[in-house]
């Protein structure tokens, strides 16, 4: 297994509650030079739901059932059937029992990122300089890159758009 002692060194921390210190662009630059081709290339082309590398069948596991419970939850309150089968976790009903209850989709989400954090965390575990906490890094980068996309500004101004279209229907009736 190749170390990184260099490269993740001069890794900036990333947190949950900050903003992104760097891009995914920027991160896959400074890996360009530091890993082997084909480790360059599945960071390249990961997501959220890739498998190939280390780390990520671990994660990938956990992503779908957190993705399942989610569907599971909205469907149930939403009186709908769900019949997808996943594997069942009551730390992960929990959370996404939260996020169902968060008083809006940003609080959801910083719930479901939290999570998510832990979860790589205890996947990377003691790993310092190598290909698991590289990895970690990468995915804990796309959910942040996820995260970032969620603008509470935006979100309102176009909540009162979509309103505001709905009331002059309303009117115009």
């Amino acid at each position: 297994m190749a170390s990184y002692y260099y490269l993740i060194s001069s890794l900036p921390d990333l947190r949950t509650d900050g903003d992104m210190p760097m891009t995914y662009d920027e991160f896959l630059d400074m890996c360009q030079s530091n890993v082997s081709e084909s480790k360059y290339e599945l960071l390249k082309n990961l997501t959220l739901s890739s498998e190939e590398g280390p780390l990520l069948k671990e994660w990938s596991a956990f992503y779908k059932n957190l993705m399942g419970e989610l569907n599971y939850q909205r469907s149930v309150s939403l009186g709908r059937p769900y019949l997808t089968s996943y594997d069942k976790d009551s730390v992960i009903a929990q959370v996404a029992g939260a996020a169902m209850a968060a008083k809006n989709p940003l609080e959801a989400e910083k719930i479901l990122l939290e999570c998510e954090f832990d979860n790589l965390d205890s996947l990377v575990g003691l790993h310092t300089f190598d290909d698991r906490y590289l990895f970690g890094y990468a995915i804990k980068l796309k959910l942040l890159e996820r995260q970032s996309c969620f603008v509470q500004s935006k979100g309102q101004k176009e909540f009162k758009r979509l309103f505001d279209q709905v009331q002059q229907r309303v009117y115009s009736l």
